[in-house]
C-alpha cells in the first residue's frame, strides 16, 4: 500500500497562477458575451463545497472559475475531445484531478476527498461529458464525494455558452446566463454495496433535478418540468461509454 501511494503523482496546483487565470477568465467572459449572473448570494463563505452544473460546452469550467469567489479544484475527464485543440492546455495549466473512464479513478477520488476534508471547494460536471445539449443522468462521483465527506452541494445552471463562438463569428455577442442555486445536502449512504449504488443513483437524480431548475425547461432532458421534453429525452439516460475503459477503440463514440 505504501509503495503504491509513493507512485501517485503529486497534486500541487500553482495557486498564484490560478488567481491570475481567474481574473483573466472573468475579464474574457465579460468581454465576449452579454452575461447575466443570478444568485451570487447563495455562495457560502467557505468550503467544504461541491459545485456542480450542466455540461453543454467546453467553456463550462471557465464559467465555474469566473463565478467562484475562490480558486477551486476540479475533477474532470482525462480526455477532452470536445474542446478545441488550441485551448486544451488551459486545464493542465490550471491543474485538475483527471478521471480515466472505466478505471474507478481511485487517485482522483482520494485527492478530491482530501481537498473537501480540508474545507476546499471542488468543481464537478456530474454528467461525465459534454456530448449533448440536454441534461443527462449523473455519474456517481459527485454523489459519492458528498456522502463520504459531508460536503454540501451547490447547483449552477449555465445557459447560452454553446452559442458564444457562433455569435462571435457573426460579430455578435451571445446572451448568456449563469444561475446559482441554494446549497443542499449532504447525503449519507448505507447498507450493502448494491444498496449503496442505488442510493448514489438517487442522489445523482436529485443533483440533476436541482440543476434542471436553473436552466430553461427545453434543456432539462429527463429532469425538465415539461412532460414533452421528458418524453423526447427518453434514451438519453444511457451512458454511451458504459463498460469501456479510457483508450479503448470505439467506432461509435469518441472518448468522453
Amino acid at each position: 500500500m505504501a509503495e503504491s501511494a509513493a507512485l501517485d503523482p503529486a497534486y500541487r496546483p500553482n495557486r498564484p497562477l490560478r488567481r491570475v487565470m481567474q481574473f483573466l477568465a472573468r475579464l474574457a467572459l465579460r468581454g465576449l458575451m452579454d452575461l447575466e449572473i443570478e444568485g451570487k448570494e447563495n455562495f457560502p463563505k467557505s468550503g467544504p463545497l461541491i459545485m456542480v452544473g450542466n455540461h453543454f460546452s467546453f467553456l463550462d469550467p471557465v464559467a465555474f472559475v469566473s463565478l467562484a469567489p475562490w480558486p477551486l479544484d476540479f475533477v474532470g475527464g482525462a480526455v477532452t475531445p470536445h474542446a478545441p485543440g488550441i485551448v486544451r492546455f488551459i486545464p493542465r495549466l490550471w491543474g485538475y484531478l483527471p478521471v480515466y473512464r472505466g478505471t474507478g479513478s481511485t487517485y482522483a477520488l482520494k485527492e478530491a476527498r482530501k481537498i473537501l476534508n480540508k474545507g476546499g471547494v471542488l468543481g464537478i460536471f456530474p454528467e461525465g461529458g459534454s456530448w449533448a445539449q440536454i441534461l443527462r443522468p449523473a455519474r456517481p462521483g459527485a454523489a459519492l464525494l458528498t456522502a463520504q465527506t459531508g460536503a454540501p452541494i451547490l447547483p449552477v445552471g449555465l445557459t447560452g455558452l454553446p452559442k458564444v463562438f457562433p455569435a462571435l463569428r457573426n460579430l455578435k455577442r451571445a446572451e448568456v446566463k449563469f444561475r446559482i442555486g441554494k446549497p443542499f445536502g449532504p447525503f449519507k449512504i448505507f447498507g450493502s454495496r448494491y444498496e449503496q449504488r442505488r442510493q448514489l443513483d438517487e442522489i445523482g437524480h436529485e443533483i440533476m433535478k436541482k440543476i434542471a431548475d436553473l436552466i430553461p425547461p427545453e434543456e432539462g432532458g429527463l429532469y425538465s418540468n415539461d412532460p414533452q421534453v421528458r418524453e423526447a429525452a427518453k434514451g438519453s439516460e444511457f451512458y454511451p461509454w458504459e463498460g469501456l475503459r479510457e483508450g479503448e477503440d470505439n467506432d461509435k463514440y469518441p472518448a468522453a
